[in-house]
């Protein structure tokens, strides 16, 4: 399934934090590549990033720290206010930035529509390089 962003630039976001605190991000401004997911709700936490925060296969590393590990930055996003998210990031022990997109304009800016029917926001990963093309 292809979408429209691949091979496209990123858009940057600008969106608050679990602490409430405005994240920027800029794809392909730091030269580090991204790995940028967004979920339908943090009340859905054993179904909502479980990629991020599970293991790989035959591996003991969380991802997590795989990721840092390989220079990936990582950040989440949902539509829930910062108040949940900073409930979600301390629950899950979070070391990632988890925004708040309670306008939806990061979902528009990333063409991120519906999942489950219609019925939810969708779940998706874009791999952002470390030139900030969509991949």
């Amino acid at each position: 399934m292809s979408h429209p962003l691949i091979n496209q630039h990123g858009p940057p976001l600008s969106l608050p934090d679990a602490n409430g605190e405005t994240y920027v991000m800029t794809p392909g401004a730091n030269g580090v590549p991204i790995a940028l997911f967004f979920y339908p709700e943090s009340e859905y936490s054993n179904q909502g990033p479980t990629v991020v925060r599970g293991k790989l296969a035959n591996s003991e590393m969380p991802l997590q720290e795989l990721y840092k590990r390989a220079k990936v930055e990582i950040v989440g996003i949902s539509k829930d206010p910062v108040a949940k998210q900073k409930a979600f990031v301390e629950k899950e022990k979070l070391t990632y930035p988890i925004l708040s997109d309670t306008s939806g304009e990061a979902r528009k800016a990333y063409q991120v529509g519906k999942g489950l029917m219609g019925l939810t926001d969708a779940r998706v990963t874009f791999f952002i390089d470390s030139e900030g093309m969509v991949r």
